[in-house]
């Protein structure tokens, strides 16, 4: 079997697999239902989130890794627009504007971080910045800036944060503080959040395919979930692989 993968963000997997011009798109967010009617069957493969991130020489850094952001103030930078300075995000004068960043290409992480916030990819506000490197690399430089990026990204696979940036605590049961199992600064606290349901932000990755896989492509979408398939994955992978009753289930769906 000869298998060709080209790159591109979640709006051209799903592109490609609704116009036919691939057997499989690799999707990092859930399918909107008006997919669904064009015939794509999502096909749930993997799973991770997104974290809002900063520079690490960010002036307000202490302040956000003592109370973390709640919800509405995500929103609120993030949606309305009604906080712009970092002074509404801390609850003190600091006298510094929020430098918001968002993607400008349609992707998963967009569309899984505007929907914890209740809206859609297009709902953000912020500079548009291309692909998850991009967007990374300008939170990370911008000392008052802010973005949001993958999991896949934002660790290392030995574990730690990437050089140069920190992940802003969401404060998820809004008590004021940036509880200890709210705060992520490596790789293993984050992957046991995220397989406990305690972080808010998580995402589906899915393959799309054109109809009910069969063939070649339901083989491969077997062998992805197979145990040997998921060992590839937690040694290389970026995503994080199903526990093996959630692949089985899965499978089971295709039949």
């Amino acid at each position: 079997m000869k298998i060709d993968v080209s790159a591109g963000g979640a709006g051209k997997g799903a592109a490609d697999a609704i116009a036919g011009l691939v057997d499989i798109g690799m999707v990092s967010r859930d399918p909107d239902p008006a997919e669904i009617k064009k015939g794509v069957v999502p096909v749930y493969i993997l799973h991770d989130a997104v974290y809002p991130v900063i520079s690490d020489k960010n002036p307000v850094l202490a302040d956000l890794l003592k109370k973390g952001v709640k919800r509405k103030n995500w929103i609120d930078i993030y949606i309305t627009g009604k906080i712009t300075t970092w002074d509404g995000a801390v609850g003190r004068k600091v006298g510094k504007s929020i430098h918001v960043y968002t993607r400008s290409d349609s992707c998963g992480a967009a569309a899984s971080w505007a929907a914890y916030l209740g809206k859609k990819q297009e709902d953000l506000r912020g500079v548009g910045i291309y692909g998850d490197p991009g967007l990374l690399e300008a939170a990370k430089r911008d000392l008052i800036g802010i973005g949001f990026s993958n999991f896949s990204y934002v660790f290392t696979r030995e574990g730690l944060v990437v050089k140069g940036a920190k992940l802003v605590p969401i404060d998820s049961n809004e008590n004021g503080l940036a509880d200890p199992d709210e705060i992520y600064n490596d790789r293993e606290t984050a992957i046991k959040a995220i397989r406990a349901g305690r972080y808010p932000a998580t995402r589906r990755n899915y393959f799309f395919v054109k109809g009910k896989p069969k063939g070649l492509v339901k083989e491969f979408i077997g062998f992805a979930l197979s145990d040997e398939g998921t060992k590839i994955v937690d040694e290389v992978g970026t995503s994080l692989p199903l526990s093996k009753t959630e692949r089985e289930k899965v499978l089971k769906s295709l039949d």
